[in-house]
Formats: C-alpha cells, structure tokens, sequence
C-alpha cells in the first residue's frame, strides 16, 4: 500500500517475514476467534513459535536462542502479528519476548539465566512482568509491594493489575520495594516463578477488548523468591525499568501501527464492494478522500517508527524518542481504527466484523506501557531542561 519503499530490510529481512507470515496463517489467525472466547491463546501455540524459532530471538545460542543482535526481526515478527490483526497474540508474544526477557538477560544472574532463558526460548515458560498495582499505575513510584531481605531470600508481599500474559505466565519479573522510604531508589526487581508458595492469579478481565489476551491480577503473599531471582541489585529497579521502557514503548509503535494498517486494508476491501445508493461506496468523494487521508498518514508513520527501528539498531533510541513513538502511534491507531468503523455504518460496529473488534482492541494502547499524557511529559522534559 506504500508508496514510498521501505528502505531498512534486506532480502534475508524479507524471507524471515515470509516464514512468519505463513506460520500466523497456520496456526494463528485461524485460531484467533476461539482465543477470544476462551479469553487467551494456548499453551500449545507458544510452544509452536519456540519449536519455529520466533521467541526471545537474541537468546544467545548457549541457551538455545538464535543469538541476533538485529531487532528488524523481532519489528518484522510484531507488524506481521498486528497486519493479520490478531490483536491479543500481537501484544502478548512480543511482551514475552522483547520486554521481559531483556531484563533477565541484561541483569539476570549465571543461575537465573540458566534456569528461566531456555523455557522462554521454546515457549515452556511463558513471561510476564508485574509493574502497575491498583494504585500504582504509571506513577511507578508509588508501588507498595515489599520484598523484605531475609538474609537468604526475599519475602515479595503486594499485589499487582493489568498483567499481560498473567494468567498463563510461569514466570513473572515483579517490581517491589526493598525499601519503602527511598522512593524510586528503594525499588528492585525480582523473578517469580508459578511455583512458589504465596503466589497466586486472579481470573482474567472482562475487558473491552484485547480479548484473546489473559489480563488478570497477581498477588504475592510471603513469596519465599532466593537471592539469586534479584535482578541486577538493590534499590536499581527504577533505572532498569527505565532503562528498558524505551524498546517497550517502540514495541507498542510498532503493533500500533500495523494493527492500523490491518484495520484500513479490510475497510479499503469493504468499500470496494458494498454498494449503495446505486454505486459503490468506495466511489464517493467522502470515503475517497478519507482513504487518502488515512493512507497518507499510515505511510508517514511507517516511515517514522521504521527510522526508530534503525536507530534503536545502533543504540540510539532514546527515551523521549520512544515516548513519541508510542503515543503518535497509539493516538494514530485510535484515530483509523474509529475512521474506518465509520466508513463501515452500522457494519462498523457488529462485533463479526473485524474492525469493530480493532476498534475495541486500539482503544487500551493509549493507556498502558505509559498513559500518552505521560508520555508527552516525557517528550517536554527532555526539550525543556
């Protein structure tokens, strides 16, 4: 649908988006509705992108992984997932992948890694991380779960909301306090595994959207987590978080904007072939110049969020960038996905229809990885300084 070429995939780039474009319309895009009414994907289908390579793909290979150090793969496997508009499994696989495991690769101890790396890799353990409490959301400083030092382990008492991946997960990266009277300074994390005693899920959400995604509540009570599930050390959480917020919120851009296009590419069909008042719909002006309206500003996000993709590859992604990213975007995704409900009538809104079901699913990216208010505080702090 571009018109501009998209410059920074190679052929090799190419191929691996023809891989997972032929795995997502095996065994993902067929299975999506049943997902949705069961509330999340199945076990079975992250063991398949283990099986086929597509999790944690910079894994290093003493663990099993692919060892890449180019994160195309990784934007190509997320746009690929939002153009079948498969809503759920296009933001709970890269979560897996490309936020959580990070933070146990990059501050993970030997004994970590090597217990939790391998079964994220082929999708025997799948991931999540624990951050907004009920009243704690993108105010991360305002958590109030504890992890009080024992001397040989740590006692995590809290509970956490919002958690993607939360009901499958087996193991979570949870954010607690070490010490409550330091602010962000007394916030560390830690790994937490299903098994251990205290722990405990809530049922999934009732939500408005993102149905095929197991959202739920998590809750810690005297959770026994050995010294070696710290991450990295005491009272550094914050900046770990931090730190890796940015290729999160480049994430979320990166879903946005593909589940966008999926969106406009169905309603583009659907005006094409819906007639009324004796021509098609596609051929009045208003629907015209809304395409192109929508098609301009697709491609000028793409064009956008793929030069974020390049410098992220060379270390050059950097908060407020990534902050713009997500809300530009996100806003972007909510603004074509409501357009294109229009477009529709009153088709637009029937849930069988699946820009209806991209319009209840947009709806949360503003809101979650960072509110977009947030974010746009962000992007002023760094010119305002």
């Amino acid at each position: 649908m571009y018109n501009v070429p998209r410059m920074i995939f190679t052929e090799e780039h190419e191929l691996f988006r023809q891989s997972v474009r032929d795995f997502i319309a095996k065994e993902i895009a067929p299975n999506n509705a049943d997902w949705e009414k069961n509330k999340m994907v199945t076990r079975e289908s992250w063991k398949k992108l283990g099986e086929n390579g597509f999790l944690c793909m910079q894994a290093p290979e003493e663990f099993g992984g692919l060892g890449l150090s180019d994160f195309r793969y990784n934007a190509i496997f997320t746009e690929e997932l939002g153009l079948s508009g498969c809503s759920g499994p296009a933001i709970g696989y890269p979560l897996h992948s490309d936020i959580v495991f990070p933070y146990l690769m990059h501050y993970g101890t030997d004994a970590a890694k090597a217990k939790y790396i391998p079964g994220m890799i082929a999708g025997d353990l799948i991931a999540a991380v624990a951050m907004t409490e009920p009243g704690a959301g993108s105010d991360l400083q305002a958590i109030r779960s504890t992890a009080e030092d024992k001397g040989d382990h740590y006692l995590i008492n809290g509970s956490k909301t919002f958690i993607t991946n939360g009901y499958l997960c087996d193991v979570v990266v949870v954010a607690a306090k070490t010490d409550p009277s330091l602010g962000a300074k007394g916030i560390s994390l830690f790994i937490v595994d299903k098994d251990m005693a205290g722990f405990s899920k809530g049922v999934p959400f009732e939500k408005v959207g993102l149905h095929a995604q197991d959202t739920c509540e998590l809750f810690f009570e005297d959770v026994k987590v050995p010294k070696e599930n710290l991450l990295g050390k005491v009272g550094e959480g914050f900046k770990y978080l931090m730190t890796e917020l940015a290729q999160e919120r480049l994430v979320v851009g990166l879903a946005a904007i593909a589940l966008a296009e999926s969106a406009f590419l169905s309603t583009v069909d659907y005006v094409k072939n819906r007639p009324a008042f004796g021509k098609m719909v596609s051929d009045f002006q208003n629907t015209r110049f809304k395409i192109a309206e929508m098609a301009a500003k697709l491609e000028q996000g793409r064009i956008y969020v793929d030069q974020l993709v390049s410098l992220h590859n060379e270390g050059k992604l950097d908060s407020a960038m990534a902050s713009a990213a997500k809300y530009l975007l996100t806003e972007l995704q909510c603004w074509v996905s409501d357009e294109c409900v229009q477009l529709h009538g009153g088709y637009g809104y029937m849930w069988e229809y699946s820009v209806a079901r991209a319009f209840a699913d947009a709806r949360v990216q503003r809101i979650y990885a960072g509110t977009n208010e947030i974010m746009k505080e962000l992007i002023a702090r760094k010119i305002l300084k």
